[in-house]
């Protein structure tokens, strides 16, 4: 059994599926739009609560994509909601939020009335970071998150898509499962993934077309 980090943490990482799942945002300000906008992208089903909002949320509600109760929170609002987050202007309403929530709630700026803390995130789908300091500094996650987005292009989502393509080409052409193993190591060694962050999807692409012919080559 490994060993247990002293310094033990409260969190324990996970990435939801929320598609369809009914999502309640209390607040429609700046902060209540960037967790709406993180949220549809999820595929959730957003309903905001809130006297105004601002004018991309009034936007979105207006295509359908958000679902907009024009008015304070009240209880019954939080009904069968899967996640809750409190971003209203009221430190009172956020924290009867946090009371009344059933499940997943998350009040924003305020870290001991949450049982779950939105991370900082870097998307190259189907490639996902989430970066935490568990509430400590929220400004530091940011600038990993930004130092990480350089070292990250947004062409390794091409080379991802094209592992998941070539995996059953691999298993029906070797057979083999220790040769099969030491053909996606090499395909996703650091070997690659240098040559994926200095030269380039294409190059990548040249060099682990070219191995995966070495290794039917063999058959």
């Amino acid at each position: 059994m490994g060993e247990i980090n002293e310094f033990k943490s409260p969190y324990y990482p996970v990435f939801l599926d929320l598609k369809d799942k009914k999502v309640v945002v209390a607040g429609g300000g700046q902060v209540a739009e960037r967790k709406v906008l993180s949220l549809v992208e999820s595929g959730a089903s957003v309903t905001v609560i809130s006297p105004e909002i601002t004018e991309t949320l009034s936007e979105l509600n207006d295509k359908g994509v958000i679902f907009h109760i024009k008015r304070e929170y009240q209880q019954r609002d939080l009904k069968d909601a899967f996640i809750v987050i409190a971003a209203t202007s009221s430190k009172a309403v956020n924290q009867q939020i946090y009371k009344d929530a059933p499940y997943l709630v998350n009040v924003i700026d305020d870290q001991e009335a949450c049982n779950f803390i939105v991370p900082s995130v870097i998307r190259r789908s189907p490639l996902i970071i989430a970066i935490s300091t568990q509430g400590y500094s929220p400004a530091l996650s940011k600038t990993i998150r930004q130092e990480l987005e350089q070292l990250f292009p947004p062409d390794i989502s091409g080379y991802l898509h094209w592992l998941n393509k070539i995996r059953n080409t691999v298993k029906m052409k070797i057979k083999n499962q220790k040769k099969r193993e030491e053909l996606f190591r090499k395909l996703a060694s650091s070997q690659m993934l240098n040559i994926l962050l200095n030269e380039g999807v294409r190059k990548t692409l040249e060099r682990a077309e070219q191995l995966c012919e070495e290794y039917f080559a063999e058959l």
